[in-house]
């Protein structure tokens, strides 16, 4: 026996041990050096050694035994050659496991030597491979360890050549030529290598000799070959041996009879021009196809020449499906589907036969190599999908797995893999037609949601056969977009007096991002307002994001509420964003003139005047001032003298738009001494409010007025007359400028119409009335202070109201040229 390590590289022999007995003796050693007087050495020296061999291979050993080794016979010192104590065997639970080899070695454990334990029949382990051994896992415990051992089989010549029969039949016409051939069936042997290795020997005659074929991957075969012309007179039969011989040592050989019957007649065989034709095609051709067209001669004549084609008693059935021969003509044709990946090449025995008397037959062979087509489409499989994709994925992320294959050979089996183009992903080879599909740039949701990647596999056939497999990756939302509103800033209107809780306007943002990181909640951005919190005001609803007003608003005391709402999603980390609103409070005619001056509080009061009989027409004798507290219209007075009852004509009238109460003409005896004169001051808004002003007069003799009220009668008048020269150019001024005002609201007007609507509430906002001058006339501006509430952000937008004064005409036959009513109020309102 001999054991090696791993490598090779060092052999140690070791005796054999053969014994009949159920356990081995350990052989001790004698050797030369024992004998000198060095008792033990040689062994030590040994052990050493085959520990070293151990220690610097790989940890596996390796025997060789024979087959049909005998019980007992040795194979090797298994636990020395491990290194193991003979005494710690038992104790350690040594045990050796062979998968599926049965109990073929065993272990001595009383003194560590390997042995078989029954009989090793290398055919039934191994077959003819060349190769045979025996795995063995060594196990040990306390500590558990695992020894790999490989006990290799050698093969012995144990088996004779055989053949497939006792005996066999050739028939041959007399008229066979000299160097006629004729196949015989060949021995085969269990064995192998040398030991399967057989010659051929034919029993002495004087008729035949033996020829020896080799065929291509077929071992050999043998041939008779006619030497002798036969003569069925003489001879009819002949009974030959063929001898088979191994080249094993010793040799075994086998045997088989061969009965030639020698038949009489015809005198020559058809022959073929070639013992053996080579034929290529390729698969997938259609049934009747011509494969090849074999042609045979014979020399003889009249029926003896006709011939009949057909396949040898050697041709199996599965060729016989594929193929069909003409027995007339002697093509062979395709009879069935040839398939390249099924079988590449047949062998067909052809034989052709005459019809003389006795017939005569002729052999060929037909090799039929079959050439491969790109016949098969290549398959394309796609394993382990990662998906969805997060948008945020880093490039060179790995999608999926794909493996591609092709079942033709060549270059028809060679494929090669693509995708889709002008995509964010790519293929990345990592093995023989095995591919990642990973990230090879950024991607983005909101632009696209999802990709149907292609992937297309196309072999180097002619033409090219490709198949394709398509890859849905969906593309996962991140956080990664605010909500956006349409405007940064909006302007509403709403109308003062409104009911709480009154919905004012709704905001709304978009968001890109899908499901929980679209959801948008609405909040207000809390600020202070003077001394009140901005959540006093409004609040806004953070589903729907409409925005309500909590309290009535009062446009005298607040004419713009400026704020901002945040939109929020609900990723994580949340984004949002502000947008401003502008709520510009419209006025409603709410509050009614309040009279200013001597007059008692209120809607209405008393004045007393003492009037002298003297003074002309035109005279003023008084004003009546009131303002209101609204804005625009509802804020622009007029005055209107109501007249008395059951009166006649009063010679007093008052300014439509001054309040100024004058003379319409001279005052005569017949006027009244005490005349009450009732003036009513209205608003313009709709309903109009007003108050009433009671004004006495009493009428004088010119020398009956107090000193004082002379004094500032005569000084007042005049002044008055030279303002009136005065105030002619003024309202010339002023009506310029006012024309060029009219004509830019008129502009600004067209501009603001076009804009469109914020939206209707329930509080009805719309956009400010623009109130143009009329022919006459101002209004007083309200006296009462606003408050303005502006964010510091961006100035307010602001809406210019201009009116120009009031000239109204003279009335009365004593009125002057010069009117003698001055301009005393031009309103301009800024919003």
């Amino acid at each position: 026996m001999e054991v090696r390590n791993r490598t090779g590289n060092v052999r140690v022999c070791v005796r054999s041990i053969q014994s009949t007995h159920r356990f081995v003796s350990e052989e001790k050693c004698r050797t030369p050096i024992a004998r000198s007087g060095l008792p033990g050495a040689r062994c030590l020296l040994l052990s050493l050694l085959l520990l070293a061999v151990w220690e610097s291979g790989s940890g596996q050993l390796h025997y060789s035994v024979l087959e049909e080794a005998k019980h007992g016979t040795f194979v090797g010192r298994i636990a020395q050659d491990l290194g193991l104590d003979l005494e710690e065997l038992v104790p350690r639970l040594f045990r050796v496991a062979s998968k599926g080899r049965g109990d073929l070695l065993e272990v001595n454990l009383q003194n560590g030597i390997l042995f078989v334990n029954s009989r090793i029949d290398r055919e039934e382990l191994c077959g003819q491979s060349a190769e045979c051994s025996i795995h063995l896992e060594v196990i040990v415990d306390r500590p558990l360890q695992v020894f790999h051992v490989e006990v290799e089989v050698k093969d012995i010549n144990d088996n004779p050549p055989m053949f497939s029969v006792t005996e066999q039949k050739i028939s041959i016409y007399e008229s066979r030529l000299l160097d006629s051939r004729f196949p015989l069936e060949g021995a085969s042997d269990a064995d192998v290598g040398e030991n399967a290795m057989i010659t051929y020997k034919l029993s002495s005659n004087e008729f035949f000799i033996l020829d020896i074929i080799s065929k291509k991957d077929k071992g050999k075969f043998p041939v008779l070959v006619l030497r002798k012309l036969l003569d069925r007179e003489e001879n009819p039969q002949l009974k030959l041996l063929l001898t088979a011989t191994d080249g094993g040592k010793p040799e075994f050989t086998g045997s088989v009879s061969v009965f030639i019957f020698v038949l009489d007649a015809n005198d020559n065989a058809p022959t073929f021009d070639r013992s053996v034709y080579e034929v290529k095609m390729y698969e997938n051709q259609a049934n009747q196809t011509l494969v090849i067209w074999l042609n045979a001669t014979d020399m003889d004549e009249g029926i003896n020449k006709e011939m009949v084609y057909s396949f040898s008693s050697l041709v199996p059935p599965t060729i016989r499906r594929k193929f069909l021969i003409n027995e007339m003509t002697g093509e062979i044709k395709v009879n069935d589907y040839i398939d390249f990946e099924d079988r590449n090449i047949y062998e067909i025995h052809v034989d052709v036969t005459d019809k003389g008397t006795p017939p005569m037959v002729g052999h060929c062979t037909v090799l039929v190599e079959v050439l491969d087509e790109n016949d098969n489409s290549p398959e394309v499989v796609v394993t382990s999908l990662a998906l969805p994709v997060e948008e945020n994925a880093q490039v060179g992320t790995v999608v999926a797995l794909i493996s591609v294959s092709d079942q033709d050979s060549g270059a028809n089996g060679q494929v090669v893999c693509s995708l889709t183009p002008h995509i964010p992903f790519k293929l990345v080879s990592t093995f023989k037609n095995y591919y990642s599909l990973v990230l090879d740039s950024a991607l983005d949701r909101e632009t696209i949601s999802e990709y149907e990647l292609v992937v297309t596999v196309r072999d180097g056939g002619s033409p090219s056969l490709w198949a394709t497999a398509t890859v849905s990756v969906e593309v996962a939302d991140v956080n990664d977009n605010a909500p956006v509103f349409a405007q940064s800033e909006y302007t509403v209107f709403v109308k003062e007096n409104n009911r709480p809780g009154c919905h004012i306007f709704t905001v709304s943002a978009h968001d890109s991002d899908a499901q929980e990181n679209a959801r948008v909640s609405y909040s207000l951005v809390e600020r202070r307002v003077g001394e009140r919190a901005m959540s006093s005001y409004v609040s806004v609803h953070a589903e729907s994001g409409k925005v309500y007003a909590l309290q009535p608003l009062d446009h005298e005391e607040l004419e713009l509420l400026q704020f901002q709402v945040s939109a929020r999603d609900s990723g994580v980390p949340p984004l949002g964003s502000n947008v401003t609103l502008q709520v510009f409070v419209l006025d409603e005619n709410d509050n009614a003139p309040v009279l200013l001056g001597p007059w008692t509080q209120g809607a209405g009061g008393t004045m007393h005047k003492l009037v002298s009989r003297s003074v002309g027409a035109g005279h003023v004798m008084a004003k009546v001032r009131a303002v209101d507290a609204d804005s625009g219209y509802n804020a622009w007075l007029s005055y209107e003298l109501l007249p008395a009852k059951g009166s006649t004509r009063s010679p007093f009238r008052v300014g439509l738009y001054t309040g100024e109460i004058s003379t319409t003409r001279l005052l005569d005896e017949a006027d009244m001494v005490g005349q009450t004169l009732l003036i009513v001051v209205k608003d313009h808004g709709e309903p109009a409010l007003m108050a009433t002003a009671t004004v006495l007069v009493s009428l004088v003799e010119s020398g009956q007025m107090p000193k004082a009220s002379l004094r500032v009668s005569v000084g007042a008048a005049d002044p008055e007359m030279g303002l009136v020269d005065v105030n002619v150019y003024l309202i010339i001024a002023i009506c310029a400028v006012s024309s060029l005002l009219v004509l830019t609201l008129l502009l600004y007007t067209a501009f603001r119409c076009t804009e469109a609507p914020s939206e209707d509430t329930c509080c009805n906002p719309g956009k400010p009335t623009l109130v143009c001058s009329s022919a006459v006339g101002s209004w007083s501006y309200s006296q009462q202070r606003r408050q303005r509430v502006c964010s510091g952000e961006s100035p307010p937008k602001t809406d210019l109201m201009a009116f120009s004064p009031s000239v109204p005409p003279g009335s009365g036959s004593g009125d002057s040229g010069v009117q003698q009513e001055s301009f005393e109020n031009v309103s301009m309102l800024i919003l």
